[in-house]
């Protein structure tokens, strides 16, 4: 099934409004904005779908206009079912000038004989904001699916006014590939990125910080790297999905509060 969601969001007396929005089965987009007088839009993705199914083609759009600022949710747990082929999904954001994107997604957890493909392709114009996170499990292990998944391929592009600045090509195969094997995940079983880019960003301060809050973290190994821009990457390996996604969490917080407060003493 294909399933598109294209999302527009604008600015009106400094705050962000949807400015147009459409979407088909199963998706469903819900404004959870507490506070209507904030600058941020804050948009839920729901699904009526227990999980990207066989076959399943998820088309996404996001346009954000001029000093829009929107954060992405979504409900739960994205579950890749049985495949007997393989099911895709792409995302395209166009940022301009100004504006914001925040989007941690839940982590995904892929069944036994799964395969998914996703692209995702990212357009900055000049002081932009970017937060992105993804993470990635090794299956339902409390079943004991643990990397029985056929194929997980996931893309990203992010473009600076045109320009490639980074890219990301995951890629595991586990009947192909030793997922334990040195250079590898080496005995984790869950992995997760955060990409974070503004040309405001604080880098060596914020990865002081970032750094005291992960190596506080129990059972994981972490690595924060300057970005080609203005910026930082971040990369975990840990064992359970909850404690990465929470992590994941806690340093888009921690992000956004040094924004603030940054933007307060300009």
């Amino acid at each position: 099934m294909i399933s598109r969601l294209n999302i527009q969001a604008a600015v009106k007396a400094d705050r962000t409004y949807l400015k147009n929005v459409f979407f088909t089965t199963p998706f469903k987009i819900a404004n959870i904005t507490e506070n209507r007088k904030a600058r941020q839009l804050k948009l839920m993705l729901m699904s009526s779908s227990p999980g990207i199914l066989d076959g399943d083609q998820y088309q996404i759009k996001i346009d954000l206009d001029t000093g829009s600022s929107v954060q992405l949710l979504t409900q739960s747990y994205q579950r890749l079912f049985n495949m007997k082929e393989s099911a895709t999904q792409s995302m395209e954001v166009n940022m301009a000038a100004g504006s914001s994107f925040f989007y941690l997604p839940h982590p995904a957890v892929p069944h036994k004989q799964s395969s998914f493909s996703a692209t995702n392709k990212i357009y900055l114009a000049t002081r932009c904001s970017l937060i992105l996170g993804e993470i990635l499990t090794c299956g339902r292990k409390l079943n004991g699916e643990v990397f029985l998944f056929s194929k997980y391929h996931s893309i990203t592009e992010i473009y600076l006014e045109n320009k490639l600045v980074v890219k990301e090509n995951l890629l595991i195969q586990p009947a192909l590939t030793n997922v334990n094997a040195i250079g590898q995940l080496e005995g984790f079983t869950h992995q997760a990125s955060l990409i974070y880019l503004d040309e405001q960003a604080l880098d060596v301060e914020l990865s002081k910080s970032l750094q005291g809050f992960l190596g506080g973290q129990n059972n994981i190994m972490f690595g924060i790297t300057k970005a080609p821009v203005k910026g930082l990457i971040i990369r975990l390996l840990g064992q359970k999905a909850e404690q990465l996604y929470d992590c994941l969490v806690k340093m888009g917080e921690m992000i956004n509060t040094g924004k603030t407060i940054q933007t307060n003493l300009v």
